[in-house]
């Protein structure tokens, strides 16, 4: 009895134990830099008179090509809403620093999408 209750919690935690090819890959801390620099640009832009969902729409783009588990996808989007909610906090308005983070963001974006895609991209 007692090593059938053994078997049955090795089996249990076995079970539940992450696959190993769940592991995040190497640009991990770069895309996640990304999607909170999306999110920042997406609230400034707006912020700024640009009504759209563009940077939203990138976001999502991200997401289906990634295709990541759910853990990795709220890890993902709560980037992206950190990036937002910075600067949604921070400006009420568009102001020249808002439009030179703007500038700052949208380089930063290039950048690390640049990185990704010459070192990691197929």
């Amino acid at each position: 009895m007692r090593r059938a209750a053994l078997i049955t919690a090795f089996l249990a935690a076995f079970g539940a134990a992450v696959p190993a090819y769940a592991v995040d890959p190497l640009y991990e801390a770069k895309l996640v830099r990304l999607a909170e620099v999306l999110g920042s640009i997406h609230s400034l832009r707006n912020l700024c008179g640009e009504r759209s969902n563009q940077w939203r729409d990138r976001m999502d783009s991200l997401l289906l090509a990634e295709n990541p588990d759910p853990a990795r996808k709220a890890k993902l989007i709560a980037s992206f809403n950190r990036g937002y909610r910075t600067f949604n906090e921070t400006y009420s308005t568009c102001t020249s620093q808002a439009i030179a983070a703007i500038d700052r963001y949208q380089i930063e974006g290039t950048r690390l999408s640049s990185e990704i895609v010459s070192g990691y991209g197929n």
